[in-house]
């Protein structure tokens, strides 16, 4: 099993999830996240002054997968997730050895 965790922007979660569901993928993880990567964030100019704004709202999105669905999964998330604008996320590989099912116990490894 494999972890993919990947930091995207807030407002292409509605395509990142219609893509994976179009694959009948349907389990996730959504928390909300503050970050910055190589564009540092963003600097405005306001009232005569720079506002610098150096982490910026994310949302990190976490699936659990069977090994062979790694490609098929990265590929929904890079196509549905990009913008071509810096600031569009990144995606992590994790791998997972097993999980327990609270309700009923069932381990999956």
């Amino acid at each position: 099993m494999k972890m993919i965790k990947a930091i995207i922007r807030e407002e292409r979660v509605p395509f990142v999830k219609k893509a994976l569901t179009d694959k009948n993928i349907y389990g996730m993880t959504l928390l909300p996240a503050m970050g910055r990567g190589s564009q540092g964030g963003i600097h405005l100019q306001f009232r005569g002054g720079i506002l610098n704004i150096d982490m910026l709202p994310k949302v990190m999105m976490e699936v659990i997968i069977p090994d062979d669905l790694e490609e098929t999964v990265i590929h929904q998330i890079l196509s549905s997730a990009k913008t071509g604008r810096e600031g569009d996320g990144k995606i992590f590989i994790i791998p997972v050895n097993e999980s327990h099912r609270i309700r009923t116990g069932e381990v999956e490894v």
